[in-house]
């Protein structure tokens, strides 16, 4: 990438953002570790926006992030993407509240916060529902691409930031490919600008119906890995 990736972002969204990151600067139950306002916008805003090098991202209907923890890269994407429906799942309650807060602060109607677990989403209302999987930071590729294909259509993808590649951790996925009807599709790599030296977004597309194994229990997928 060789562009600012808030380029884009038109004076409201910057301000709607910034409420965000206000909130977060005085937030006392633990959502983050970055929360001074001007390391916030380059590691969180900053980050979550080269989201958008990513075609099927823009065009997506509806978008799911998993384990969304403060709500990124959920909330900026939703303020970028205002015509696209944004659910954001996160497991723990006061990082569900914050994100809720900093929505209505920040006028994002476009943005739902869905306190569960993927796999419980997945095993209800959000099975094969959502065009596009969001993660950032939250688990290994294979992982990722397990707790993807349930929540995605045939033909959707994830996009999973990651930093620094790994051979050892894309080979896993490869090998798991099978098992998850999901297919690794490609890499971008989008510093300087992002949160990361070394960020890169992986893109992984759903290429088969969901296996009837899927979703496992929570958690499973974290601790026994496919394959």
């Amino acid at each position: 990438m060789t562009r600012d990736p808030t380029a884009s972002l038109g004076a409201a969204e910057r301000e709607r953002l910034h409420r965000v990151l206000a909130l977060l600067a005085t937030e006392r139950a633990s959502v983050s570790s970055v929360v001074d306002p001007e390391d916030a916008w380059r590691v969180h805003v900053a980050d979550s926006l080269t989201g958008l090098e990513v075609e099927e991202l823009t065009t997506a209907g509806r978008i799911v992030d998993v384990g969304s923890g403060a709500g990124f890269p959920g909330l900026p994407l939703a303020v970028a993407l205002p015509t696209t429906e944004v659910d954001l799942v996160e497991s723990v309650s006061r990082k569900c509240e914050f994100i809720r807060r900093a929505a209505t602060a920040a006028e994002v109607t476009n943005a739902r916060v869905i306190e569960l677990r993927s796999e419980e989403l997945a095993g209800g209302s959000g099975r094969e529902a959502y065009d596009v999987v969001t993660a950032r930071a939250v688990g290994r590729l294979s992982t990722l691409a397990e707790l993807a294909s349930p929540l995605l259509r045939q033909g959707g993808v994830l996009v999973a930031w990651k930093g620094r590649r790994d051979p050892d951790e894309e080979q896993q996925l490869g090998r798991a490919e099978a098992l998850l009807a999901m297919r690794a599709e490609r890499i971008l790599a989008v510093g300087p600008f992002a949160g990361s030296r070394h960020r890169h977004l992986h893109v992984v597309r759903k290429v088969h119906p969901t296996p009837e194994r899927l979703p496992r229990r929570p958690g499973i997928a974290k601790k026994r890995p496919l394959p």
